[in-house]
């Protein structure tokens, strides 16, 4: 009798690891079917040190030295986009450590959701000249430089501020010299008057400006003195 008690014992404890053992099995076959279908789909969000490859790229172009922030504080983003034309590509972002995860989740959503992103390259592409990666609507992040038109260090020097399609969004300011407009890029005008119907414009309902929001930054289209329709930044 206790022989077969303690089969009946045995024969429970067997099935319940075999419950245990499919489920584990099934959860693995999960995992490892969404993995096939990201890597399937060629989605790319990754963050990590800068390669020396590109640091080497950035070298008196977006990168100058400074006593406010090091190498050790930026890193290097790989992240997919939807171009204007419903393409895929793989962009490269160089941000401030603090936000990094930030910008991938933001960046994931945007995907997800087939935001148009016309290209993210690496400022250096353009010599780090602003006014010819806005002409080329590139969307990117880290550059060591001043505000436009002032003495003052911008956001973008610590890699806490990002410019998306800036072509679509200018940055409108008066000069100071004598009262007139000023727009960046110049070729940016027919996009000044925000009350006008155009594709790719940033504005308090677009899904861009809403994750950005939704994750810590502000936005250079409510600003009082001057317009960056363009700039989202994140302060400490």
């Amino acid at each position: 009798m206790r022989n077969k008690t303690r089969r009946n014992e045995e024969t429970k404890v067997s099935a319940k690891c075999i419950k245990k053992l499919r489920i584990f099995v099934s959860s693995c076959s999960l995992i490892l079917f969404l993995l096939c279908t990201l890597s399937a789909q060629g989605q790319t969000f990754f963050s990590q040190a800068i390669p020396d490859s590109v640091w080497a790229t950035m070298q008196g172009r977006t990168w100058h030295d400074n006593p406010y922030i090091s190498r050790a504080d930026l890193r290097y983003l790989r992240i997919s986009h939807y171009d204007l034309e419903g393409r895929t590509h793989v962009g490269e972002l160089i941000c401030n450590k603090l936000i990094a995860d930030k910008l991938i989740t933001i960046f994931r959503e945007l995907y997800r959701a087939h935001y148009p992103i016309q290209q993210m390259r690496l400022p250096d592409n353009y010599g780090a000249d602003d006014e010819r990666q806005m002409r080329a609507n590139n969307t990117s992040c880290f550059c060591y430089r001043n505000v436009s038109g002032s003495k003052k260090l911008s956001k973008h020097a610590r890699g806490l501020a990002i410019d998306i399609n800036p072509l679509y969004n200018p940055y409108v300011r008066n000069s100071k010299k004598d009262g007139s407009q000023i727009v960046e890029p110049a070729t940016s005008k027919p996009y000044v008057d925000r009350k006008a119907d155009f594709p790719y414009k940033i504005t308090t309902s677009d899904l861009c400006y809403k994750l950005f929001i939704k994750h810590g930054f502000s936005w250079g289209g409510t600003w009082r003195t001057m317009k960056d329709y363009q700039h989202f930044e994140f302060r400490l």
